[in-house]
């Protein structure tokens, strides 16, 4: 699990790539992998700013 903030951010620049390729692609080649892409990445980067916060408040349960 991740549990740091850098490793959190990363996630979410992964998730932000994978988003733009996505969109850029399914807008040009329309296959639907592509749209699949590019809300994979939404929901990663998603998952990045979540644990993001969870990092930051120390990781309170």
């Amino acid at each position: 699990m991740i549990t740091t903030l850098r490793g959190a951010l990363s996630l979410v620049f992964i998730g932000i790539a994978a988003t733009v390729v996505g969109t850029a692609l399914g807008s040009l080649a329309d296959e639907p992998a592509w749209r699949y892409l590019s809300a994979v990445g939404g929901l990663t980067q998603l998952t990045g700013w979540f644990l993001y916060i969870r990092a930051r408040r120390g990781g309170a349960r």
